[in-house]
């Protein structure tokens, strides 16, 4: 698309930053410069196999590479992001976040063989339409050219949030939820498991115990968010894309 028309465009229907609500400018996507420089990124890509997020999960599953886009906090620019993607319609955020995310984890992904969004129940996508970690994940293929595997795992059952439970009860409220309905289809395969944001990892430990019923997987995990009680001051910015 030539400049002028994007000029005529953006003039016509101004694109708004998802963070902030400021209008961007032509060549700021998907965030503004601000938000952008402004999201707190967790860097853990730099040591996938040995990182906060990545310690929480040892001696529960054997994992590969576990990373977290950016730190998770409640009122922030980013839990706007995660907000307006989850519930309000907007899955062109978490596409976006997607390609973002690929743009700045250099090499995260080249032993990756295929994608898992982390699956919702039924009920729950047609709540919202669609599932947001799936649109996240549609972001990352579409940058990396992975393959999505959408049909080997399944939700059977649509369980309380997890957002105001207690950390057993967050494990107990996801034990037992997702089936595979196709070994064949991970064998031998190095899956990631894509989810919007991590908490306790109650729930990525869950659906990578199915995962790991398939013969000869192997598992990663990523997320956009890492909800840590980590202080800013201890997070480094990368710079600005």
């Amino acid at each position: 698309m030539n400049y002028m028309l994007s000029s005529l465009l953006d003039f016509f229907f101004p694109r708004m930053c998802p963070a902030c609500g400021k209008r961007l400018e032509l060549d700021e996507h998907p965030l503004c410069l601000r938000c952008n420089v402004d999201i707190p990124r967790t860097m853990f890509w730099e040591h996938p196999y040995d990182n906060p997020l990545a310690r929480m999960y040892w001696g529960k599953i054997p994992v590969e590479k576990v990373v977290a886009y950016f730190y998770f906090t409640p009122q922030s620019a980013q839990a706007r992001l995660v907000y307006g993607a989850k519930y309000h319609g907007r899955a062109s955020i978490a596409i976006e976040l997607g390609e973002m995310l690929v743009d700045e984890m250099k090499g995260f992904f080249d032993d990756i063989d295929c994608i898992i969004p982390l699956p919702v129940s039924i009920r729950r996508r047609m709540m919202r339409g669609y599932n947001q970690s799936e649109m996240i994940v549609r972001g990352i293929s579409e940058a990396t050219g992975i393959p999505i595997e959408r049909h080997a795992l399944i939700r059977k059952s649509f369980d309380r949030s997890q957002t105001h439970l207690t950390r057993e009860e967050r494990r107990d409220n996801v034990d037992n939820v997702f089936v595979l309905k196709d070994a064949d289809a991970i064998k031998g395969k190095h899956v990631l498991i894509v989810d919007d944001v991590i908490t306790t990892g109650a729930t990525t430990i869950s659906c990578a115990n199915e995962i790991l019923k398939a013969d000869n997987v192997k598992i990663s995990i990523l997320a956009l968010g890492f909800a840590s009680k980590a202080k800013a001051q201890e997070v480094h910015q990368p710079k600005i894309i």
